[in-house]
């Protein structure tokens, strides 16, 4: 509920204009010199009325302004907790990341990712919730706050997934309930039948190999020596279509060497379309920017994606960026003055 202290604060800026009219008011009605006839007093009165009527609309004004303020500051941080930025550097690899929203003035959408370090190799999720409005929100709190413990409970990525599954639907059921006709009343605008989430999960073992579980995501480019899309061995379906397979092997063919960069994102991107109807060519872009640091490399790209579509997103856009900057550590000569041992002569009879 909100306390009697709160909602003076937001009356205060009306406070000066009521006054200046209860005063207004008074003087009209009660005040003799105020019924003259008489041009100067008709000037006088419009005078003072206009005045009151100013500062009633510049009080509400600002205080819509405070209460826009507040509204921002409150996304701002729930950003900042369900979709924050990773850190620049994690266990030898750099980062950068970020998200464009197809809706105007959000700051997060149904997009997620996410990248921590743990014991077994640094482990990072992105998806793509197939959801719409404020309920899309739910599963990637759902996806997102499983995978944050999972990651470093799980010493398998299977079970990683196996977690993010059980979340997905346990999140799925209760929306499910509390969506029944017979519980709310109304039909609901965006089903829970028409949710589920795209992601790829991954694993970066300290010598570069990497594990992937692929649902159904869109694969990952590599930037090294060309660019090139990442194998990711058969898909899995998305997660709350299908139940996961009895067994699940991360597919282990490719990896990630010093100097090379790995760019994840969502759909959106290789889906965003110019006014004559043209798909951004993300991988000519990647050619272009191959040598940028991957938090340069999110921002150009964001440029550029902003300036192929005029600004006018149909999908969210999700970008993660990391480079392997671990040193490969080459194989040391023995030291001067050192002889390897002979092998002790052979005896014969």
């Amino acid at each position: 509920m909100v306390s009697a202290g709160s909602r003076l604060r937001r009356l205060a800026p009306l406070a000066l204009p009521t006054a200046w009219g209860a005063v207004a008011v008074v003087w009209k009605f009660g005040c003799p010199l105020a019924r003259q006839p008489g041009l100067p007093m008709r000037i006088a009165t419009s005078v003072v009325f206009l005045t009151v009527g100013t500062g009633l609309v510049l009080g509400v004004r600002r205080g819509l302004a405070r209460e826009l303020a507040r509204v921002r500051a409150v996304a701002d941080a729930t950003q900042q907790v369900l979709l924050r930025p990773p850190p620049a550097r994690l266990d030898g690899l750099s980062l950068g990341a970020g998200q464009l929203s197809a809706s105007r003035g959000a700051s997060v959408g149904g997009d997620l990712y996410e990248a921590v370090a743990t014991p077994y190799g640094v482990r990072i999720v992105v998806g793509d919730v197939r959801g719409h409005g404020l309920a899309a929100l739910g599963a990637v709190v759902a996806v997102l706050g499983s995978f944050r413990e999972a990651a470093h409970d799980e010493p398998e990525l299977g079970g990683v997934l196996r977690r993010l599954e059980r979340a997905l639907e346990r999140h799925l059921r209760e929306r499910a309930r509390d969506e029944h006709p017979a519980r709310s009343g109304v039909e609901p605008e965006h089903p829970v039948a028409e949710e589920f989430v795209t992601l790829l999960l991954l694993e970066v073992a300290a010598d570069g190999r990497l594990s992937v579980l692929n649902c159904g995501h869109p694969g990952p480019y590599r930037i090294g020596r060309r660019v090139e899309r990442l194998p990711l061995g058969e898909p899995l379906p998305p997660l709350g279509v299908l139940p996961l397979p009895a067994v699940l092997a991360p597919y282990a063919g490719s990896r990630l060497l010093p100097g090379e960069t790995m760019v994840l994102y969502t759909d959106g991107a290789e889906e965003a379309r110019d006014h004559r109807g043209r798909f951004f060519a993300l991988d000519d872009a990647l050619v272009r920017l191959a040598g940028e640091a991957p938090a340069a490399l999110v921002r150009r790209l964001h440029a550029a994606l902003l300036d192929h579509t005029g600004g006018r997103l149909a999908d969210d856009i999700a970008l993660l960026v990391v480079r392997n900057d671990r040193v490969r550590v080459p194989a040391q000569p023995a030291e001067p003055g050192l002889r390897r041992p002979r092998p002790a002569p052979s005896s014969h009879c």
